[in-house]
């Protein structure tokens, strides 16, 4: 059941869509001469009179006076000129219109065909692109022009109207206005010369413009604009959340392509129409390929179903009942339409219709059954075209087959008789059957059947050489035999239609499989585009590209197109439409466009495809057009979830980037602002009150604004170092110089502004020099000391220790310089031993506080890095009263200058 607040909300997200577009206007007629040019010029002007920009971008107005005394002033747009086959053609120039974007554009004659060489084959395409340029459109159109109404009109008039439009434009309507004249008035015009010539007028008179076709599409004008009426009430209606809105459950039509598909098409498209129902058009193929001309008629019912606004599937299955009510049940149908079954008296008998197996097996459905027109008359001409109906069925490989296998087992019997001695001949010939039965058709197979039949009969059984049975056993073998190959050559047709269907259906489910594992591992666009033009090529055997971008396509990357090419693949990707070829849209292309679209139907394409087949390919079959779509759908969300991922990615980056850089802000300002409040307090107290100090005080201030100095110097000086290690310009002047001497120098260094600080200092005897960068150590070894001074008790030591170790057993070198950096603080928390060395990283306890900037030990570990050493957080010794402590752990190897080149 649907949801009713789902329905609202498809109902709103309709109107919003329908109010950000262009709206359309249609004025409908019953039949031209009724006058709908005529209102739609007089309601332009209204417009015009209130200011609104309205231009005339095309009217006919076929010599009429009073229509064009309408079109005088207004701006009426040149039209396009065409040249065609010696002729030049007019036709509405929609670049023209699209560039002067007025707020109401007037198109007359909605079903006209363009002319060869237009954007679109139809001048309704025309209409869709200004509304989608958010332009307003007034049109006109006749009943007979509607293409769910094609077979109806046919068996009204007579006529079969070949400019047709499908009723999904109607989707669009802003307003539809009925344009209606009594008959007897219609056909007084038409004498009077004011809708056709004298001569075309009696000619009408005498065929379409009879009283009775008059009144017929009238009524059929009138019931068209009540539904749309209809349609519109229940829309508002559910957009504003009123109960009794009537659900929408799917119509499914089946179709087979023996003569009455696009008839059971249009059929489907009125019945939801009239109850606001989305609608299926299926097939179900029960193994091997249609003949050409079924195929054909298939690919055009679909082709009208997708034009009409319905869906197109093709089912795959070993039993029609079974797909269509399996498919139904996925797809939430409550109707499903077929055309009448012929029946059988055999066939009654052997088993039951599709008709009367639905109505058996479809307890949950509502069953509509369309009997044809041309159904009666096809029956009576089953019985005369049998022969070309087996012909159909049974083409001349498989009646070769069959002869052939009759004639080897009958060959094969005769050996095994005369020379092996086999008494029960019937196997040889049943075997004959199921192998022809397992390669063909079931026809085929009856063939081979009623010929080993005869064979048998004919050269084995007593008396031989007559088709006469002698004995009633021979006559029961004989039987038997007959019904046993039947039996034998069904069971294998049937098994090779079930493997031929799960073959068709598992190359295409293995196919979107092979290209969903690829895009799955698809990291960026550019991997995602080399996949799927890969596999469009590799399963439809096609050339094909990948374009992803929503700018006009260019590029060195695009095979080779010319402007035909692009401007088709430029408008499949504005306009979110296929394109090209076996399309109505630029179909001169020698490529057919599909826009990859997401599932957001207001988005903007990610990209086209382009596929170019086999020019000798002049159909596309429904199996290709529905995996190259597949395809491409995967191709799209592929797209769109790298972009989405990419997105995330530098989400994160800039998260990333701007924490740090409010990290960097907030650490520089406390510890940049408190050496300046210093410096600046004592500079200004001696500027003030140098006269009047004594000289112990002024050399105090002075020496807090050394120390302060210094203490600033450090903080800018690990701020320099940071940006140079991130971006690789640290470079490394190494030298001789001994341990003592670096935590010597580190030691006194800090001593100056840390008066209190104490040390514990152990060298292990003999270590000697080590050949490094003496200042980017040093400044290693302070950042550490500093850090653990700063977090140690008061009149507690800080304990430096430094010796020469193994190493790990294997590596190289076999022994390293140690230097561990001990305090008694309260400690770092195991799970954040790690973090400390991440730039701006501080924690509330252990050797950093808040009031650091973060740097020190990040930058002692790119220090020592760029050495080739490393830098770790160690828990330290208890002492006495429990204080545990952290110790900071310094690993360098030891390194030997390269010896001097020989002069």
């Amino acid at each position: 059941m649907t949801d009713p607040r789902s329905a609202q909300a498809d109902a709103l997200m309709g109107e919003l869509q329908r109010q950000g577009a262009g709206r359309l206007t249609i004025f409908l007629g019953a039949a031209p001469g009724v006058g709908k040019t005529y209102t739609m010029l007089g309601r332009a002007r209204e417009l015009q009179r209130r200011g609104i920009d309205v231009v005339v971008a095309i009217v006919e107005t076929h010599g009429r006076a009073e229509t064009s005394a309408l079109v005088e002033g207004l701006d009426v747009l040149p039209r396009k000129r065409l040249d065609y086959q010696g002729r030049t053609l007019e036709e509405m120039d929609l670049d023209a219109v699209l560039a002067r974007k007025p707020k109401v554009a007037l198109v007359d004659e909605l079903a006209h065909r363009n002319a060869p060489g237009s954007r679109h084959e139809r001048r309704w395409q025309d209409v869709l692109e200004l509304l989608d340029a958010g332009i307003d459109v007034y049109t006109t159109i006749n009943i007979q022009h509607l293409e769910s109404l094609n077979d109806v009109i046919h068996r009204i008039t007579g006529v079969r109207v070949s400019e047709t439009v499908p009723d999904a434009l109607f989707d669009r309507l802003r307003d539809i206005v009925l344009v209606d004249l009594p008959p007897r008035e219609l056909i007084e015009r038409l004498q009077q010369g004011k809708v056709y010539v004298p001569e075309q007028a009696a000619h009408a008179l005498q065929a379409f413009f009879s009283p009775s076709n008059l009144t017929a599409l009238r009524e059929l004008a009138m019931q068209t604009a009540a539904d749309r009426v209809d349609s519109d009430l229940r829309e508002a209606q559910t957009a504003r959340g009123l109960p009794g809105v009537p659900l929408r459950r799917a119509v499914m039509v089946a179709i087979d392509g023996l003569g009455q598909s696009e008839y059971l098409v249009r059929v489907a498209r009125r019945i939801a129409e009239r109850r606001d129902s989305p609608w299926i058009v299926v097939t179900v193929h029960t193994g091997g390929a249609p003949d050409e001309a079924r195929q054909s008629e298939l690919d055009r019912a679909f082709a009208l179903a997708r034009r009409l606004g319905g869906e197109a599937v093709v089912l795959h299955g070993n039993s029609i009942v079974d797909a269509l009510l399996d498919h139904g049940e996925r797809a939430g149908v409550s109707t499903i339409v077929l055309g009448r079954t012929r029946e059988r008296p055999l066939a009654r008998m052997i088993n039951r219709t599709l008709t009367q197996q639905l109505i058996q097996r479809g307890a949950h459905y509502e069953l509509t059954i369309v009997s044809t027109p041309e159904a009666r008359a096809k029956a009576r001409r089953s019985m005369r075209d049998n022969g070309g109906r087996l012909r159909g069925l049974l083409n001349r490989s498989d009646a070769a087959l069959a002869v052939f296998a009759a004639t080897l087992a009958t060959a094969l019997a005769w050996v095994a008789e005369r020379w092996i001695g086999l008494g029960d001949l019937s196997l040889i010939f049943i075997v004959a059957v199921v192998v022809v039965a397992a390669r063909t058709r079931m026809t085929a197979a009856v063939i081979a059947s009623v010929l080993c039949f005869l064979a048998y009969n004919f050269f084995f059984i007593e008396p031989r050489f007559t088709l006469l049975i002698g004995a009633r056993q021979g006559v029961a073998t004989v039987m038997l035999f007959l019904a046993a190959a039947l039996v034998a050559g069904r069971l294998a047709s049937k098994l090779r239609m079930q493997v031929l269907a799960l073959r068709a259906s598992n190359a295409h489910a293995t196919e979107l499989q092979s290209l969903g594992r690829e895009l799955s591992t698809a990291a960026d666009v550019g991997q995602v585009v080399r996949a799927g033009r890969n596999a469009l090529k590799r399963s439809l055997g096609v050339e094909a590209f990948v374009y992803i971008g929503d700018a006009p396509l260019r590029g060195e990357q695009l095979p080779e197109m010319n402007d035909k090419d692009r401007a088709a693949a430029d408008w499949s990707l504005k306009h979110r439409q296929p394109a090209g070829r076996y399309t109505d849209t630029l179909a001169g292309s020698d490529w057919w466009l599909l826009p990859l679209k997401g599932s957001n139907a207001d988005a903007p394409a990610a990209g086209v495809v382009g596929l170019r087949f086999a020019q000798s390919l002049t159909r596309l079959g429904a199996e290709q057009r529905r995996l190259a779509e597949a395809m491409t759908d995967d191709v799209a969300q592929a797209v769109l979830r790298t972009r989405l991922v990419a997105d995330l990615e530098d989400s994160r980056v800039s998260g990333e980037t701007e924490r740090l850089r409010s990290a960097l802000l907030s650490s520089v300002s406390h510890d940049l602002r408190s050496p300046l409040a210093s410096i600046i307090g004592a500079a200004s107290s001696l500027d003030n009150y140098a006269e009047a100090m004594p000289r112990e005080d002024r050399h105090a201030l002075l020496e807090t604004i050394r120390i302060e100095g210094e203490r600033l110097d450090r903080y800018i000086q690990n701020l320099l170092d940071m940006t140079r290690l991130g971006h690789g310009g640290l470079a490394l002047n190494r030298d001789w110089i001994g341990v003592d001497e670096l935590i010597g120098s580190a030691v006194t260094r800090l001593q100056r502004y840390e008066p209190g600080a104490r040390f514990e200092v152990r060298l292990q005897p003999g270590l000697g020099p080590i050949w490094v960068h003496p200042a980017l150590i040093e400044q290693a070894l302070f950042n550490v000391i500093e850090n653990a001074v700063k977090f140690s008790p008061p009149d507690t030591p800080v304990s430096i220790d430094a010796r020469r170790v193994d190493n790990e057993p294997g590596a190289q070198p076999e022994q390293v310089l140690r230097i561990d950096v001990s305090d008694r603080g309260p400690g770092i928390p195991e799970d954040e031993r790690a973090r400390i060395f991440d730039m701006f990283y501080s924690v509330e306890r252990g050797d950093r506080g808040r009031q650091g900037t973060g740097l020190g030990l990040a930058i002692c570990q790119g220090m020592i890095g760029a050495h080739g050493g490393n830098v770790v957080a160690l828990p330290g010794q208890p002492d006495a009263q429990g204080r545990r402590g952290t110790t900071i752990r310094i690993t360098l190897p030891p390194i030997e200058p390269e010896p001097a080149a020989a002069p």
